[in-house]
This record gives structure tokens, C-alpha cells and sequence, in this order.
């Protein structure tokens, strides 16, 4: 593999998305390059701190009720009781210290598993901050659309649908191999003013796309919402879906969301 390989899959790589085969070729190349070891440190201090920004959700009653339910009921009684069960009460006893501190954790990775439109949002502003930390945003300078979507072919598995070129007021500035959730995405860079827009394309299906709350963006309707200070703008066309998201004002995202919409 070679650098821009192993940096595009780092972030499938630590978290765990990745083939034995890839994950022992990834382990191999960051041995033996400095670069991709920083890289990967990068990533890595990168999503420690936006977990540690993410809100924690308790466990819900169901959920409590059925780890309960999985618990083994004692039913025989006798001298040597306390001997025979000890064993398993001591096991027991350490599984209910790592669930009282776990099961919050545990809770916010099944719900990040099966994402609502909430995590689909905060997924896009995440992303969006990792894009903008990167050491190279753009994996591809804009020489015109023409240039950047080809770009992509080999790259993905599908074809990105965009046939917004960029104008004066929303240049094109690039494009780069991003993920969303646990799928990649091509990621196409707009600048406005000194303001960095990016529209992530993916495959559309197994995420729980919003059906409540749509607003019209040009020719199709689209859910808006706010994350972690920045806007996201979430649509679906076909089999692929798009996430827009950026700090611009949010009259001026919706401006740009409706020229991309309009053009696919």
C-alpha cells in the first residue's frame, strides 16, 4: 500500500473496518514510515477528543432489562452451595463492576451502530472537523469539476453524482476519499470567502434517513440541523446521499445546498 492508500483508510483501520489482511498491511507500513505513524497519531488524538465531546446516554430500561435477563438464576441450595457457586459469583460480581461503568458506552455504541438522524448530523460535523485538521484536505486540486470527479473513479464503489462546477460565489476547490459513518465518501471542497463548505457523497442505503422536519432545497427537500457549532444540511437522491456542512451561515449554506441539488 502505498502512503495516500494507508492515510485514506486510517480512519476504517481504527475502527476496526478494516480486512486482517489490510489491518496486518496497514500495521507493516506505519512500522517502517514516520509519516503515516504521525498521521495516524493525528487521528487518533483527533477522535479521542471528539468522543470525549459527544454527549453520553444511560442505558435504557429495556436494555437493563434484558442484560438482566441474560443472568443465570440460582435454583439449588445445599451445604456446598456457596463452594459450587463461588466461582461464578466472583466472575459475576467483576462483570457488574464493568457494566456499571460500561453499559453507558455500550448503550452509545449500539446507538451510534444503528444511527438516528441526530448521529447522522453529528457524524457530518465530525467529519467535517477531521477534513479540516487534516494534514491534506484536498487529495486533489480543483482543475474544475471536470477534473476532480474522474478523480474519483477506481477510488469508490460508485460514482459520485455532482454536477455543480463551483461559480464565484462558491468555488470548487477540490476533492478528497472521506468516510461517513461506516461507509467512504467522496468529498467535494467549496470555498465562501474564507470559509471551507464540504459536501460528502455516499451510499445511501441501511441509514435512517429523516422523513419529518424537510424543507425544499431546489428541486428536492432536505432536513436541516445544527451540530457542535456547525451547519449540516442531509439529503438523499437516488442511491446516493449527501451531507453538506460547513460554519458559514446557514441562509448561505442552503444558497449553495440548492445550487448542488439543482444541478444533479
Amino acid at each position: 500500500m502505498t502512503c495516500q492508500d494507508v492515510q485514506t483508510a486510517l480512519l476504517a483501520f481504527q475502527r476496526g473496518q478494516v480486512s486482517p489482511e489490510q489491518e496486518a498491511t496497514i500495521r507493516r507500513h506505519l512500522a517502517g514510515c514516520a509519516a503515516c505513524a504521525r498521521a495516524a497519531d493525528a487521528e487518533r488524538l483527533l477522535t479521542e477528543r471528539l468522543e470525549s465531546t459527544l454527549p453520553q446516554y444511560p442505558a435504557s430500561l429495556g436494555l437493563k432489562r434484558r442484560l438482566a435477563g441474560n443472568w443465570p438464576t440460582a435454583k439449588a441450595s445445599g451445604p456446598t452451595r456457596r463452594q459450587r457457586w463461588w466461582p461464578w459469583l466472583a466472575s459475576a460480581g467483576a462483570t457488574a463492576l464493568v457494566l456499571l461503568f460500561a453499559v453507558p458506552t455500550v448503550y452509545q455504541s449500539v446507538h451510534n451502530g444503528r444511527p438516528g438522524t441526530a448521529n447522522m448530523v453529528q457524524e457530518a460535523a465530525n467529519d467535517y472537523v477531521r477534513l479540516l485538521a487534516s494534514q491534506q484536505p484536498l487529495e486533489i486540486a480543483s482543475g474544475g469539476l471536470h477534473q476532480v470527479k474522474p478523480w474519483f473513479a477506481g477510488r469508490l464503489d460508485f460514482a459520485p453524482v455532482v454536477g455543480f462546477e463551483g461559480d464565484s460565489e462558491f468555488p470548487l476547490k477540490g476533492g478528497a476519499i472521506g468516510y461517513y459513518l461506516d461507509r467512504r465518501a467522496a468529498v467535494f471542497v467549496y470555498g465562501r470567502r474564507l470559509h471551507t463548505i464540504a459536501l460528502f457523497v455516499f451510499r445511501a442505503d441501511g441509514l435512517p434517513w429523516p422523513t419529518r422536519g424537510l424543507e425544499p432545497l431546489g428541486p428536492i427537500r432536505a432536513y436541516g440541523a445544527k451540530s457542535r457549532g456547525f451547519n449540516v444540511i442531509l439529503w438523499r437522491f437516488g442511491e446516493l446521499g449527501y451531507a453538506l456542512v460547513s460554519d458559514v451561515d446557514g441562509k448561505e449554506l442552503i444558497t449553495l445546498g440548492a445550487k448542488i441539488a439543482g444541478s444533479t
